[in-house]
């Protein structure tokens, strides 16, 4: 049985959408979940610049677990991008 999952502080605005390739149906794409937790450690990291062990502080997670977030964040993303892939927020409703 697997652990439960830690709760996570997200702090970023998020938006309920998705980026896809122009030009081609959503129907014909494959979808990237990017889960809300992917997002705000990216933000964290990548657009605000914090390092992963202050980050991991706000987020209230360990450095470890941030950085695994990170790179399964990132790949996602890379893999959108690289083969046309739509990339969808996948945001829980609270």
């Amino acid at each position: 049985m697997a652990r439960p999952k830690i709760p996570r502080t997200i702090c970023g605005q998020l938006a309920n959408i998705c980026f896809k390739p122009n030009g081609i149906p959503m129907v014909q794409l494959e979808q990237v979940p990017l889960a809300e937790d992917e997002i705000e450690a990216l933000r964290l990291v990548d657009l605000l610049g914090m390092q992963q062990q202050e980050a991991a502080k706000s987020m209230g997670i360990s450095r470890q677990t941030l950085a695994n977030l990170v790179k399964g964040a990132r790949y996602k993303v890379v893999d959108s991008l690289i083969y046309g892939k739509a990339l969808m927020t996948n945001i829980s409703t609270k």
